[in-house]
């Protein structure tokens, strides 16, 4: 098993190899939540064309079939119960509007739901998260290193940030 960097585990790296390290896994997480800003977004932006889609069926429904409906339903009733024409055709009508209102509970259903989704807000504080650990992160102690290695190790760190 290795580490990111391809140096075995377990085995000493230097300051470099771990700073680079730390911004390759750093680098990752970012790009990994905007992915999940973008998905998030993605699913909230389908859950607003679902909202608007029932509310242009509702519409629609309403519009487009209060004639025929109107007259086929009214004529039905009154074959049935041979009540007066004018009353049928008010039933009909309270039938089209019953359909255009479930129609639109629907639409405010999902209208709901689109506007409760807080996904991009939640990506956006998981980010500040992530970023105040980082900053509040101390690093782990280390051992003390003998004195004839101290100089060759910021020699290698000052060659590593140039």
């Amino acid at each position: 098993m290795s580490a990111p960097d391809g140096s075995p585990v377990g085995a000493e790296r230097s300051i470099g190899q771990l700073f680079a390290s730390a911004t390759t896994e750093l680098s990752a997480l970012v790009h990994d939540e905007i992915a999940l800003a973008k998905a998030q977004l993605k699913q909230d932006v389908k859950r607003g064309a679902m909202s608007g889609g029932a509310f242009s069926v509702a519409g629609a429904v309403l519009i487009f079939s209060l004639p025929m409906l109107n007259f086929a339903l009214a004529y039905g009733i009154r074959t049935w119960s041979h009540w007066n024409l004018a009353i049928c055709f008010l039933l009909s009508f309270a039938a089209n509007v019953l359909v255009a209102v479930v129609l639109a509970l629907i639409g405010v259903l999902f209208a709901k739901k689109a506007s409760k989704s807080k996904g991009p807000q939640k990506v956006a504080a998981s980010m500040k998260e992530s970023a105040a650990v980082l900053q509040k992160a101390k690093p782990h102690p280390r051992p003390e290193l003998p004195q004839d290695r101290e100089p060759a190790a910021i020699e290698a760190v000052a060659r590593s940030s140039s």
